[in-house]
Order: structure tokens, then sequence, then C-alpha cells
């Protein structure tokens, strides 16, 4: 597949409504649990992305059949599957191929997993999964490949050493086909994985403690067939509402799931950006005040990512660039990777005024006036806020790599257009 790229030119005003899609996150770990029945599952509301279509052939690569029956309407029937090789170059190509560890554990015994792949945004420990899944009575043997064998998997007391997603989502879905009651302690609880453990619900699993740090699983589960709807990306509503600020444009976010937008408009309030609800809708209106809020006593702001109910990490990016667009000095500060914070050489490069202190830590003072610039995506979430940038920007900008964005947000360049933006895609889609 040949590279992508977007021409992007800047400094148009947007408006208009546009309807998040489904959560990616959520998507990923409920398609790999789809395996986990023998009955079909069908799903609606997928994002088709990258990461999703790639995960889904990983899914038949093990004998499991998925059809596409409309765009974003996913039909799973793992009626056999088998402990198959994974292809090693599909799985470098996203993070959750490692999500596929769980229900195959459960289904077959055994799974062997070359290492994921997936954003290069710092050290990502598997270390949390291969904990939970020892308590769960699995042996795991990590060599050049992940190797997981149980016997039987066993309810247990589990202690996640930290409240990893993919770790809590891989040792819920294991859960869910051991023999006996599993407690899952200082689990995560974003929405994402609220989701998938609503879906291992509406299949027939019996858990307690949703949406907390604490899940209780009553296993094994008799699991049947559902259809179940993907909830809407919390994370690409934030994008949203970086991407009206800088743009000082007024959106409304249709089906926006503002039951969990809390901390996100919380963090875009300490910028000076204030959304409304209309049902369930997200209102940004134009003429915001985009004047970042001094701390108490006049002292010097600080916006920082911590594990869910907080402000989400994968935000951050989309923060910081809409922080050069508002009045003020802000540290930015980024506890989870140790890479992700790079990308801002290319807004210093724009005319952003940045100064980054280590990996974690940036003070942004703002309003700065971004110029025009040629730039590469190193992962999802620093794409966006590159195309941000981009589309506020006086000027042309080229972001090359946009493979990368595509991974996280379905045909944005189409939907951002509709709405005003000017975003040339190459090559452009058949």
């Amino acid at each position: 597949m040949p590279p992508i790229q977007y021409i992007v030119e800047g400094g148009r005003r947007l408006s208009g409504t546009i309807e998040p899609s489904g959560n990616k996150n959520s998507a990923l770990p409920i398609i790999a649990a789809a395996l986990l029945t023998e009955h079909p599952v069908t799903l609606t509301n997928v994002p088709r992305i990258r990461d999703t279509e790639t995960l889904v052939e990983l899914c038949r690569s093990v004998g499991a059949t998925a059809e596409w029956t409309e765009r974003n309407t996913l039909q799973i029937h793992a009626r056999e599957i088998r402990a198959a090789d994974l292809d090693p170059a599909l799985c470098a190509r996203i993070r959750a191929s490692i999500l596929l560890a769980g229900p195959l554990l459960a289904r077959c015994g055994e799974v062997a997993l070359p290492p994921p792949g997936g954003d290069v945004i710092g050290r990502r420990r598997l270390d949390t999964h291969f904990l939970a899944f020892e308590q769960l009575g699995a042996t795991v043997t990590a060599t050049h490949r992940l190797e997981f064998r149980a016997t039987r998997l066993k309810g247990a007391d589990v202690f996640l050493d930290e409240p990893s997603v993919t770790a809590t989502e891989n040792a819920l879905v294991a859960a869910v086909a051991a023999r006996g009651t599993t407690y899952l302690r200082n689990a995560a609880s974003e929405p994402h994985v609220q989701d998938l453990a609503n879906f291992l619900i509406a299949l027939g699993a019996r858990i307690e403690g949703v949406g907390t740090n604490t899940i209780i699983v009553h296993g094994p589960a008799t699991l049947g067939s559902t259809t179940f709807a993907i909830q809407p990306d919390h994370i690409e509503v934030g994008s949203l509402i970086g991407l009206a600020a800088v743009t000082r444009s007024p959106l409304r976010i249709a089906r926006a799931g503002v039951e969990h937008l809390r901390s996100i408009r919380m963090g875009f309030e300490r910028l000076g950006i204030v959304c409304g609800i209309e049902g369930d809708d997200l209102v940004v209106p134009s003429g915001q005040t985009m004047k970042i809020q001094d701390d108490f006593g006049g002292h010097v702001p600080k916006l920082e990512d911590q594990p869910w109910p907080a402000f989400p990490a994968d935000l951050m990016s989309i923060a910081i660039v809409t922080a050069t667009q508002c009045d003020g000095v802000i540290l930015m500060h980024e506890k989870m990777f140790e890479s992700r914070m790079f990308f801002v050489d290319n807004l210093i490069a724009m005319g952003g005024r940045i100064v980054l202190c280590d990996p974690h830590r940036a003070i942004v003072a703002g309003p700065s006036r971004l110029r025009g610039a040629p730039m590469n995506s190193p992962d999802i979430r620093a794409g966006m806020a590159m195309l941000l940038a981009a589309v506020c920007a006086e000027g042309t900008s080229t972001i090359n790599n946009a493979d990368q964005i595509e991974r996280g947000y379905e045909r944005i360049d189409e939907r951002l257009n509709a709405l005003g933006a000017k975003i040339k895609r190459i090559p452009a889609r058949s």
C-alpha cells in the first residue's frame, strides 16, 4: 500500500455538525472477544479504519468468519477456531494483536503471538498481561514470540500492578472462561473497558463492578449470540473540540456520548474553551475566551493525564496544539509515555512557542501564529494533532505518513472537508 500524504490549506473557519466514529479502543477488544463464543456476533458502529481491518484479518487467520455486511457493521462467527501461528507482519501493524491472547487461550488452551506492534510512543509494558494470565492458571513464555498455555483457567484474586487498559481487557476476557470467581483489582475503567464488559454481559457473562477499579467475574460463562453497538469515541470527540477551538469555529458534535466527557470538558475549560450540552450532542460555540485559567494565586496551571476518569493520555497531543492558540502559559505533563511529546518539534517549526522540558513535560505559551510546514506523523494521536495545527495555520502544510492518522480516524479528511476544511489526500481514494 503506497504511503499516504495530506496536503492541507490552513486558515479556514469551519462550521456544521459532525458525528464521532465508534470507539476504536472499544472495537478492537470487542472484535477479539467475539472469538470467545461459537455463536454469531453482529457489531454495529465499528470504525472502518486500518487497525480494525488488520484485526479482522487476524481473526480470519485463526478460522473465524468475519464479514462487513455494511460499511460499519461487522459479523463474526467463530464456530471453530484454531491456535494457529499468527502472521508476524499483521501483528506488527497493531498493538491490539495482544488482545487475541485472552480469547484464544480460553478457546484453544494455547496461543503463540509475535510481539505486538503499534505506535512508537515509548515503552509499553506487557508484564501486566503476563502476571494476570499466570494468576489465572496459565503459563507464559516470552522469547522471540509470546506463548500462553492453560489446561484450565481458574478464577483468582488478581491485582494488576498497573491499571493497564489492554491487560485489564485480556484478563477480563480470560476470566469469563475461567472456572470460579475472579476479582480484578486496580483494573482500568476507561469507557472502552466498560464497553467490552457490557459486550461480554450481552453474550451471557456475569460481571459486576463495570466502571470501577474492582471488576468481579463469575465464570465460566455460557455464551451465546448478540448484536452490540460500539459506543462513540470520546478521544475523537476531544479531538473535534480542539479542532473547533483552534479554528475558532462553531461545531456541533452529534451523539457524542456526553456521559464520558466530564474530565475532557474540564481539561479544555482550563484552556478557556467551554462546551455546551444539548441532549446527547456537544456544542462548541465560536467566540470562546481561549484564555488559559491560572491556578489560585496566579500560579502557572498544569494539565496532566492520569488513569480514567481523569484527563486521558490520548488527548495530550491535541491539548498541546490547542494551547498554542490560547492566551497564557500552561505546563503540559504527559506521565505515561516518554516519546509522545517529541512531536512538538514540528509545532515549534510552525511557530509555536513551546519549551520541551524533558520527555514528559512541555511549557506552552500562547497564542502563537502558526505557519504551514512539512511534517511527519509519528503516531495516531500526534498525527491528528498535527492535522489540527495544519488546519489552523497560515499557508499550506504537508503531512507525510498520514497512514498513522487513518489507523485511528475514519475518513477524517472527507469528514473535515465537509465542515469547510481543505485537505487533499494523496493518493485519492478509489
